[in-house]
């Protein structure tokens, strides 16, 4: 098998895996029990919240565990929507934002906020003089993706950050699923309210995630019932899961430094070998661009023939992003990019791990060299 897909999710590294049932099975108890099994379970998450407060240089009071990226998205959103409708009701974002952020901001735009979408240039990134020329007296909220997850631009996060400074009523949220352990972003020195992050990214437990929220940044609450998280997010919360998505965090942290160069080199090698291939066109850009996705087109092909000839043999890649893939309409990431809809409508993405290798590449590019001649002969 080659996994090729890992934007849309990771594999579980096996440590992680073991840690989750050892404290599913042996740590059970719920953390807001009084007795010594729920607070030796409260024990375990607060140590979990430590240790990623430390590996993200943030305080731990900051550190909000969540179901993962779409409530972690809707929460920062929604909860800053809420809480400070009063101060203004205009909110900015991008065109090539996720679906959990697209769609959080149409169902606000139902109830009565304005929504600025910025446009991207052909690369599919944000220019920082527009986002700044967008704020306006009732603006509260700025959010913007970090990497996006079709085609791997990296946002101009850092710059953003540093004007948002300027404007001190307004909050700035930063969807980091896709950069996270990947694309090194200081939340503090970014100047970022409100960051998004999910385990199953970066080889933790599907259902787990955390929402940073910088000491001070008042939210609206979209879950009751109970004082958890701050009283941010009530509900019992998954201990094993974030014990779990702890550990995954810092077997990652580990290998961000040593294996960054390494994936980099496999990135320009494979589209090296990609771009030699007739019928192909390159929608990635190679110009600050994450390095564990690659974008392309087959322009007159169907991505879903694509993906499911390689299922076949075993090798597994996808098309756009995982939210959205089942429907049929063309990428908005790639139509936004102003790449037309032929080839929106055809783009496959590949997205590696540290642990992609150069022969499982090799034998995708293999692949490809025989399908894509076949599928163009049978559209002309």
């Amino acid at each position: 098998m080659i996994y090729l897909d890992n934007s849309a999710t990771t594999k579980p590294y096996n440590e992680v895996v073991e840690t989750y049932a050892k404290v599913a099975t042996t740590y059970f108890g719920n953390p807001s029990s009084l007795h010594s099994l729920g607070m030796q379970a409260e024990g375990l998450m607060l140590e979990s919240r430590n240790r990623i407060a430390g590996l993200l240089g943030v305080k731990v009071n900051e550190i909000i565990f969540t179901s993962g990226g779409t409530e972690g998205n809707n929460l920062a959103i929604k909860g800053t929507a809420y809480a400070r409708k009063k101060r203004g009701k205009h909110l900015i974002t991008t065109v090539i934002e996720h679906p959990s952020v697209h769609e959080t901001f149409s169902q606000l735009e139902q109830e009565g906020y304005e929504v600025t979408y910025l446009p991207v240039d052909h690369e599919g990134r944000v220019n920082v003089e527009q986002v700044v020329s967008a704020i306006r007296p009732d603006t509260i909220l700025v959010s913007i993706i970090h990497v996006n997850n079709e085609v791997g631009t990296v946002q101009p996060i850092e710059e953003i950050g540093k004007r948002l400074k300027e404007y001190q009523n307004v909050y700035f949220h930063v969807d980091h699923v896709q950069g996270i352990s990947k694309v090194p972003l200081s939340f503090h020195q970014a100047n970022i309210d409100l960051c998004t992050c999910s385990a199953h990214k970066f080889h933790g437990m599907k259902g787990t995630g955390f929402l940073f929220v910088r000491e001070g940044v008042r939210l609206a609450s979209l879950l009751h019932g109970g004082e958890q998280e701050n009283r941010f997010r009530a509900g019992t919360e998954n201990v094993a899961g974030i014990v779990a998505m702890a550990k995954a965090l810092r077997l990652v942290k580990d290998q961000e430094n040593t294996k960054y160069a390494q994936l980099y080199e496999l990135r320009e090698q494979f589209v090296r070998e990609l771009r030699k291939i007739d019928g192909v066109v390159l929608n990635s850009p190679m110009a600050k661009a994450a390095s564990h996705i690659v974008n392309f087109s087959i322009p007159g092909a169907k991505p879903e023939v694509v993906v499911q000839s390689l299922t076949t043999k075993k090798i597994y890649v996808s098309t756009k992003s995982a939210c959205s893939s089942k429907l049929s309409a063309p990428s908005h990431v790639l139509m936004a990019m102003g790449l037309g809809e032929e080839r929106a409508a055809s783009g496959v993405r590949v997205s590696f791990s540290y642990e992609t290798t150069a022969a499982e590449l090799k034998c995708l590019l293999q692949e490809l060299h025989s399908l894509i001649p076949e599928l163009l002969e049978v559209v002309r």
